[in-house]
């Protein structure tokens, strides 16, 4: 039997991303579908950006959105509210040992990226980036 029972590098392991992209393909087909027999639920167009699993796999955090952004509370507390649904439909067609615990949060990275470009718009980092790198010399005397 081998020592370390769990991945040791410094991010998850190939099956924690294998199963990861599993889960977050199901559940954005039965999102999209309206498989789930919630009217607030099928009421938003949700968007799955990923789903991270634990190192054992009991336990599965999916990052969503609805569409627009509008509503997002109201989306994410139906989806809480939907997860023991959710996670039997899951994983039905997944063969796990376990089926694992679904957790929600909402899916900050369209916000990271609205401020990165900001960030890169702005006159004071344009002009850093299109200065050449000899004038960084110059400005030091």
């Amino acid at each position: 039997m081998a020592q370390n029972r769990f991945h040791t590098g410094s991010g998850p392991s190939q099956r924690q991303l294998r199963v990861g992209e599993l889960i977050r393909r199901r559940l954005s087909d039965l999102l999209m579908r309206g498989d789930v027999h919630d009217p607030d639920l099928n009421r938003h167009s949700i968007t799955v950006g990923e789903v991270s699993a634990s190192p054992d796999l009991k336990v599965a955090t999916a990052y969503v959105m609805p569409l627009g952004g509008a509503g997002a509370e109201d989306a994410l507390a139906a989806l809480r509210r939907n997860a023991r649904e959710l996670r039997h439909l899951v994983s039905r067609d997944l063969n796990l040992k376990y089926a694992p615990e679904l957790r929600f949060q909402l899916d900050e990275t369209f916000d990271r990226m609205d401020e990165t470009r900001r960030l890169f718009a702005d006159e004071t980092v344009q002009r850093d980036i299109a200065a050449p790198e000899g004038d960084d010399e110059e400005t030091r005397d």
